[in-house]
């Protein structure tokens, strides 16, 4: 803090900003709910007015027609700014609704093999796959042995593998296949082509990589 007892404008700028977004969730006080006997205040430009006695800050704050918001109750005095509140609400509640909508919501899907499968049957379990891994969602590939078949995981290894390379233009194998009880389980990703362009990948060699882990 400077001699003056004022607190430089990019310091008052940061703890706006960071007193901002930690009570964006919460309700701030304002105008009569704050009963400090003075506080610091920012008017709506971001100036910094001073330390002043909580009625000359709900005088100004009523002069032009904003609130008076407390945004950092444990300093000392409190911070208070003056501001449109309701403006203020609706355009953070744009903002997240914004972000809700850019984000994108991964689920995993499930497709279910078998030992024995045929081809008909893997070629339409693979075609449902790729719709999934197109869409962005993950795939948790299944198969359950049944009776003896548990004693020749070898079988079902082989069948994730030939579905891993069906599906490999799309996919990339996230969890290698793994024996849980009496089901195996791989877990499919989609492929950002852009990263693997990047990093310097081979697209064909990475479905081959679907080896049972020891």
């Amino acid at each position: 803090m400077h001699e003056s007892g004022c607190v430089p404008a990019l310091i008052f700028s940061d703890l706006f900003r960071r007193c901002i977004a930690n009570n964006m969730a919460a309700d701030l006080l304002m105008n009569e709910e704050i009963r400090d006997r003075e506080v610091r205040l920012i008017d709506q430009n971001g100036e910094q007015l001073g330390v002043l006695p909580i009625r000359r800050a709900l005088e100004l704050a009523e002069e032009a027609g904003l609130d008076l918001v407390k945004i950092a109750a444990t300093a000392k005095p409190p911070v208070c700014k003056l501001m449109d509140y309701d403006k203020y609400r609706y355009e953070q509640s744009k903002k997240e609704r914004e972000i809700r909508k850019n984000q994108k919501v991964v689920s995993i899907k499930e497709v279910q093999l078998s030992a024995t499968i045929e081809e008909n049957d893997i070629l339409t379990k693979a075609k449902a796959a790729m719709k999934f891994l197109k869409n962005g969602d993950k795939v948790k590939v299944s198969i359950r042995f049944r009776g003896r078949q548990i004693t020749h995981q070898e079988i079902g290894l082989a069948v994730m593998q030939n579905f891993a390379e069906r599906v490999k233009d799309c996919a990339s194998v996230e969890r290698k296949p793994l024996v849980e009880g009496r089901h195996m389980i791989m877990i499919l990703a989609p492929r950002d082509l852009s990263k693997e362009t990047k990093a310097g990948k081979n697209p064909e060699k990475e479905a081959a990589k679907a080896a049972p882990a020891e």
